[in-house]
This record gives C-alpha cells, sequence and structure tokens, in this order.
C-alpha cells in the first residue's frame, strides 16, 4: 500500500497527508474495453466476470476536483449496467466526454473504474476548489454536471451534460482512490461508519427528490405511497422518508424475510409479491392492479395517492392502473426493462400524472444529507464486502438476493471505522442504525 493511503488509515493530520506523494497508480474494481464482447450470447451475464479488481493510473486533477482516498463505496444498479455492457457499454459515454477536450479526455481510457458511491478523506483539492480542504471527511453525490451551463442553476438534473458519476464517468468510487468535483461533496455524518456513509448517498437522495424534492411527488402527511420494491436500496429509504413525511407506506417485496425487514422498518403495510400472485404470466395490468387494489384498500381504505416505481417493465402498468384519480407515478428507473407499458385510458381519463425523476440535485443530495446527519434517515446497509470480493458484492444485487444497499470495504480495512462523534451514535441506537445488517435472506 502506498504512503499517502497509509497515512490516511492511520489519521494523519492534514499536514501529513498533504506531504505524503500521491501514487502513480493505485487499485480500484474496473471493466476492460476489450472485453466488451465476454458475454456473447449468453442469457446470463454475470458481474463476476467483467468485475476486475487491480491497479488503473492516477488521472491529473483538474482546477475543480478533489481526489479522495476512498475508505469505503457501495454496488448499485449503475455499476451493474456498466459491468453488463447493457444497454450499451459504459465505454461509449467514455468516450463522448472525452471528445469534449480539456481535463474530460483523460475519462476516455481502455479501462473503466466504476462505484457511484463512496465515503473517504479529501488528499488533494484543486486550484480552483474553495469550500473543501485536505483532511475533511466526505461522501459523494452522485450527479456530476457542469455549472458553468445555465440550466445546471435552475436543476442540475436538467443540465444536458449531466451524467452519473462513477457510471458515465471514469474514477469512481470504488477503488483506494476516487475522482469528483468539488460540487458532488457533501460532510460525512460523524456519527456513521465509512461503510454506513457510503452506503447512504445516492439511494437516499434519489428518493429524496422522488417524493419530497419540488420536482418530485410532494408526498405530505397522510399520502399513501406503494413503494415497488420497499426491501431495496432506494425503496428502503423511500419507506423512512415516507413515514418522516407523516404518509402510509405500503411496500410490495419478494419474499417473507424481506417483508419482515421492511415492516421493521417502519412500513405500514407489507405486500408479498409472490403471494398475492403479482408475478403470475398471461395477466394483464389491469387484473394484477385489482388484486393489488384490493389488498391496499383492505389494509387502509383508500387507494394510493402515489406509485414509487424504480422497478419499471413488469410494474409500471399496475402503477398506473393502481393509483387514484388524480394520483402520480414517479420513476427514477426500469430494473425490470425499460420498455413500459399500459393502458392510456386509466391515466387520462383519471388525470394521473406521470413523473420522471434521476437522482438528485446538489440542494436536493444536501438536504437528504441532513436527514442522515441529524438521525432522521438511517442507513439500509445489510451486508459489506472487501474491494476484492467486489463481483461477490454485484452478484448479489444482480439476483436480488440482497436487503437494502451492499457495501464494499475500499481503504477501511474493517468495518466499525470512521466515527467521530460516538455520542450522537449511542443517542441514535445500534438497532436504529442498522435495521438491515447481516441481512442474509432466509426466503
Amino acid at each position: 500500500m502506498d504512503a499517502l493511503a497509509e497515512a490516511v488509515i492511520e489519521g494523519a493530520p492534514p499536514g501529513e497527508l498533504e506531504r505524503a506523494a500521491v501514487p502513480y497508480e493505485y487499485t480500484a474494481a474496473h471493466l476492460r474495453k476489450d472485453e466488451v464482447e465476454i458475454f456473447g450470447d449468453t442469457a446470463d451475464r454475470d458481474v463476476r466476470r467483467s468485475l476486475r479488481v487491480g491497479a488503473v493510473p492516477m488521472p491529473e486533477l483538474a482546477p475543480d476536483e478533489v481526489l479522495i482516498a476512498t475508505m469505503a463505496s457501495a454496488v448499485d444498479h449503475h455499476t451493474l449496467a456498466a459491468a453488463t455492457f447493457a444497454p450499451r457499454p459504459s465505454f461509449a459515454a467514455l468516450e463522448e466526454l472525452g471528445r469534449e477536450g480539456g481535463f474530460e479526455q483523460r475519462h476516455d481510457q481502455p479501462f473503466h473504474a466504476v462505484g457511484s458511491d463512496a465515503a473517504g478523506v479529501v488528499v488533494r483539492v484543486g486550484s480552483a476548489v474553495r469550500r473543501w480542504n485536505v483532511g475533511d471527511h466526505v461522501v459523494v453525490a452522485g450527479a456530476w454536471v457542469d455549472s458553468q451551463e445555465p440550466a445546471t442553476h435552475a436543476d442540475g438534473m436538467l443540465s444536458g451534460e449531466q451524467r452519473i458519476w462513477g457510471a458515465q464517468t471514469n474514477y469512481g468510487g470504488l477503488g483506494h482512490y476516487s475522482l469528483a468535483r468539488a460540487d458532488q461533496l457533501l460532510p460525512k455524518a460523524p456519527h456513521l461508519t465509512w461503510e454506513e456513509a457510503a452506503s447512504s448517498t445516492l439511494c437516499a437522495s434519489t428518493a429524496y427528490r422522488m417524493l419530497v424534492g419540488e420536482r418530485g411527488a410532494r408526498v405530505k402527511q397522510g399520502d399513501i405511497v406503494l413503494i415497488w420494491g420497499a426491501a431495496g436500496g432506494i425503496g428502503s429509504f423511500a419507506v423512512q422518508l415516507v413515514r418522516n413525511a407523516g404518509g402510509i407506506a405500503v411496500g410490495v417485496v419478494s419474499g417473507a424475510d424481506k417483508a419482515r425487514r421492511v415492516a421493521e422498518l417502519g412500513c405500514d403495510v407489507v405486500i408479498d409479491r409472490t403471494e398475492l400472485g403479482l408475478d403470475e404470466s398471461g395477466l394483464g395490468a389491469a387484473e394484477l392492479g385489482r388484486r393489488l387494489g384490493r389488498v391496499i384498500r383492505s389494509e387502509v381504505g383508500e387507494d394510493p395517492h402515489i406509485a414509487f416505481d424504480a422497478t419499471g417493465e413488469a410494474t409500471f402498468g399496475i402503477s398506473v392502473y393502481v393509483v387514484r384519480r388524480g394520483g402520480v407515478v414517479v420513476t427514477c428507473g426500469s430494473g425490470s426493462g425499460a420498455w413500459h407499458t399500459f393502458d392510456n385510458r386509466y391515466l387520462w381519463m383519471n388525470l394521473k400524472r406521470v413523473i420522471g425523476s434521476h437522482a438528485a440535485n446538489y440542494q436536493e443530495a444536501w438536504e437528504c444529507n441532513r436527514l442522515l446527519t441529524l438521525g432522521r434517515l438511517s442507513p439500509v446497509l445489510s451486508r459489506t464486502y472487501p474491494l476484492a470480493e467486489v463481483g461477490e458484492a454485484a452478484r448479489l444485487l444482480q439476483e436480488n438476493a440482497h436487503l437494502g444497499k451492499v457495501g464494499v470495504l475500499c481503504l477501511a480495512p474493517r468495518e466499525g471505522l470512521g466515527v467521530t462523534d460516538p455520542a450522537l451514535r449511542e443517542r441514535i441506537g445500534e438497532a436504529k442504525l442498522r435495521p438491515f445488517h447481516a441481512g442474509a435472506l432466509t426466503g
């Protein structure tokens, strides 16, 4: 391990970190451009085959960027998409970015260092960085935008140059170091461990924009919110945000153990989709929606105001059907497929709305991080893997055999490190901070 990484692990002061040399290369989980055809016509694009862990060159630092010694990261669906090279290889996005010239040329490489979550220590700052310093403990917001584009100042997610960090840019979070723009940084919650903090940024802020932000569904007290995949990373944060807003969370999960864990998290109603037969083939969205609607009405007396849908193809038509007249379907992804179909009569004749949502702008990420710092949101980390086993971590997510978030230790030598406010942690309590810990599924 290089001297700078050793100094970070030992908790060296900023001056010592500044004196330690930045290495010429570092260890990172990455994809290889010469392997984009590795899967061929194979149906199972097992990400353990494509995710490599090894040395990559250290990039030059741009004036508005920081270099982070990454203590922990996490896997997510952006990592999965990149590692399966589908629907198109991430290298196509890196090539497009490289064509912009200047410092962006660094991203177009024969490797792609992936990862859209990170928590760590700032070890270098560019000449134009004003608000962050060497030694700061930070997490990284996942939206990578051009701060000089006019649209960014209205809403960063409207930026034409908006990208997901570590998925559509290089030098992401799954490595010993990562490169981020200064306007992606958030202060790490001092009561959280490195792995808890790293797993609580991208998914939490995405759910925040979908439900709470001005451009989302604007959940309010008493709203009934249907949450597909309530045991997943985004879904489990959605449960907490609905609960905090005084809404009524109705979670849909697959399996009895997931149902139990989500109920313990605070979900008001939990529906096991396998018991209800929502996966039955040959049934249309209207019939499945009627089944689901009957259960929801029997439990809470009304139809949902909001459907929170990151699942996509398999659920979207049901979401459109099941929300009440004037209701909202908010979507941020298509884990089951991107070609959504629905009966438009149920949308237009009942004055329903569909809201597309993507990641979160900097202000939304900052506000969501504030909730984490205050202990109003809890991490949903279930398992943590070492960087050398990142393929196994991603495979767990790929097979939907996970709860909440799956973390990855990068420079952190073990779990449980990084807490700088133990008193706050004790006040909040371990049970609240680790609701999904050791989340091996049993059924």
